[in-house]
């Protein structure tokens, strides 16, 4: 149900002509409308998986059923027409068949993201990976489109394999036998090469070209750096990558296969952290990371010349994919205040159609707020970037409760883009932070390696930081800041209400991390390759390090936990097992503290279903109201805790 909020503009001081005589003229009010939970999650998320080979119509995604089905539309506009009809576990496609209207989609059991790969044709669906215990994710299709790439752990549950399938009769053919745990980074057009990575630390990666008739490896990096592969050219003669050796942000790399030379392509005062060739070379692609905001630079590869695209008001294009001839590409258009929208786009003709439309038409743009970034100062001196939301009706005059907003990782990064949920919180009077705690990506290496092995005290000390920062704007009641979290972000939740247990006022913990121990020792097996790397920034369970990962645990501390705290958590999580969240609610009940625990029967690692969306971000806004909106309500208090298992009815 709406609410109306009346918020005045603010005071004007308007001087005389007369000295010293001043009149007040106050701006007219304007009304601000508090949506529900379900007019927000009204909002739909849509993306484009491709052109159709005719390119008269685009594959698209959307989650407007209430989970993720596939769908179609022309590619001029115009009604999303259903292709599946899945009330169960979420459907994404992939993209049409490069010759004709079939289609490749994939979808998991409810969230354990074991993938498999599915074909839809005009006599229905038929699997077309391995069903039990297999995890397959595509890898494109090759050049001449006669067969896709994916990848697979059906040979040994730790390691993916790389193949082929012929799309004549799905037949597959392993092209890479996966023995030393690397990953996958892409292969040549001419199959004659693979790109294959090896973490050392979650920042530092060994970055190696195998040549597939010889099996030989050739490690490109010289030192200890941060590599990521980027694209082979075209014509199969070079291998582009990303590096970080001897900088602060990643630069891109050309490598001559022919005599292993190389030579720098393009550097920036941020990470270039994408970079690939449209199918038959006529563009070249770059992503920036730029201030948590991405930036898209788009260029003729046989002029050099900087690629036009139509301007958006208070809008960015923060993405383009094109159709296999280049004719066409879509454009993802987005704010931080506007949810992002798919468009179709002529590159001969700039003519443009908008294929979506994901605002719910029961809100008002002009109700939704646009993030700035800001940063502070934390305990040593550091500066930290954040990203910051106010409310609209905050004022001097009408303070308003806060969050610090912690993202996932360890190693995320809060970005400038338009969430629902947050937009939600914020309609409702709650200023967010998002902080990007030293350890996020996006801000160069040395920050980015500035808590290993330290999680839980520097990083948490960051987070404190910003509660002060909150604290002292004007907009802001000093003596209600809450923190939230999810995944990591979860862990800083319980870390804030364990070891500085008086900074927040309440906690909400989103399927967070609080036994390092047990989730270090159960990663998923396809996590094999990354394992180590993990180690060597968190620490090994199974060494010494033991004692330390015990300390910033939670679980092992919970008598110390005095605020009101409410956890949410997907019981078919892979990384963060249910049971983190089952015994941190338990621990933390015994000492009479307010908890709430919402369980979910049908998730996974991130809540996908509207129904599921809906019932978390409704039940945290209910207990941010209870706990740190009213004054006084968290005395009232019998020592109980409320659990609530949500199941799907389907």
């Amino acid at each position: 149900m709406k609410k109306l909020l009346i918020i005045g503009l603010g005071v004007l001081l308007l001087y005389s002509c007369k000295k010293e005589k001043k009149e007040e003229v106050v701006a007219p009010p304007i009304a601000i409308e508090e949506y529900s939970i379900e007019q927000f999650m009204d909002n739909e998320n849509a993306f484009s998986n491709g052109f159709s080979n005719d390119k008269s119509k685009v594959l698209m995604t959307s989650n407007r059923s209430g989970i993720y089905n596939m769908y179609t539309t022309s590619v001029k506009g115009g009604e999303l027409i259903p292709i599946t009809k899945s009330d169960s576990s979420s459907v994404f496609g992939i993209s049409y068949f490069p010759e004709d209207d079939r289609i490749l989609f994939r979808m998991d059991g409810n969230g354990d993201e074991i993938y498999k790969i599915f074909l839809k044709d005009s006599s229905g669906i038929t699997r077309l990976t391995p069903e039990k215990n297999v995890r397959a994710l595509f890898r494109g299709w090759s050049k001449d489109g006669k067969s896709f790439f994916y990848g697979s752990n059906e040979r040994d549950p730790k390691y993916m394999d790389h193949y082929e399938m012929n799309i004549a009769d799905f037949t597959s053919k392993m092209i890479y036998q996966n023995n030393d745990g690397m990953d996958f980074g892409g292969m040549s057009e001419d199959r004659r090469y693979i790109a294959l990575t090896k973490a050392v630390t979650t920042n530092d990666v060994d970055l190696y070209l195998m040549n597939t008739e010889t099996k030989e490896k050739t490690k490109i990096n010289e030192n200890i750096s941060g590599n990521q592969p980027q694209d082979f050219s075209p014509d199969n003669t070079s291998f582009y990558y990303t590096t970080d050796d001897n900088a602060e942000f990643s630069y891109l790399m050309k490598y001559n296969l022919a005599d292993g030379t190389k030579e720098k392509v393009a550097e920036k005062n941020w990470d270039i952290n994408s970079f690939y060739f449209t199918r038959n070379g006529k563009y070249q692609v770059m992503f920036t990371n730029e201030d948590a905001k991405t930036v898209m630079d788009v260029k003729e590869v046989a002029t050099g010349t900087d690629v036009a695209f139509p301007s958006f008001e208070n809008k960015e294009i923060s993405s383009a994919s094109f159709s296999r001839d280049e004719s066409m590409a879509f454009l993802n258009v987005s704010g931080s205040s506007t949810p992002r929208n798919v468009y179709s786009y002529d590159m001969a003709s700039k003519e443009y159609y908008q294929l979506t439309d994901v605002l719910n038409k029961d809100i008002n743009e002009d109700h939704l707020v646009a993030s700035e970034v800001v940063r502070f100062k934390s305990f040593d001196g550091l500066e930290i970037p954040a990203i910051y939301y106010k409310p609209k009706q905050a004022t001097a005059d009408n303070k308003v409760p806060a969050l610090v907003w912690v993202h996932g990782g360890p190693g995320g990064q809060s970005r400038q883009g338009f969430s629902s949920q947050i937009q939600y919180y914020v309609n409702h009077g709650y200023a967010i932070l998002a902080v990007n705690n030293r350890g996020s990506s996006g801000y160069g290496k040395t920050f980015y390696k500035m808590d290993d092995q330290n999680h839980g005290d520097k990083d948490l000390k960051d987070c404190v930081a910003g509660k002060d920062w909150l604290a002292q704007q004007d907009i802001i009641d000093a003596n209600k800041i809450g923190i939230i979290g999810g995944s990591y972000g979860g862990y800083m939740t319980m870390a804030a209400l364990t070891y500085t247990p008086e900074d927040f006022k309440v906690g909400v913990n989103i399927f967070g991390v609080t036994n390092w121990l047990r989730t270090l020792k159960s990663i998923p097996p396809w996590w094999e390759s990354f394992k180590d790397a993990l180690y060597t920034e968190m620490g090994d369970p199974n060494t010494a390090d033991s004692v330390r990962l015990r300390q910033i645990s939670p679980l092992f501390h919970t008598e110390k936990v005095t605020k009101p705290l409410i956890v949410l958590q997907g019981a078919k999580d892979p990384r963060v097992l249910k049971v983190e969240s089952d015994e941190i609610v338990a621990g933390v009940k015994k000492n009479g503290v307010p908890v709430e625990y919402v369980l979910f029967e049908d998730e996974g690692h991130g809540f996908v279903k509207k129904e599921n969306q809906i019932e978390a971000y409704g039940r945290i806004l209910k207990f941010l109201d209870k706990y740190l909106k009213e004054p006084g309500s968290e005395i009232i208090n019998d020592g109980k805790s409320e659990t609530k298992t949500v199941e799907s009815e389907s």
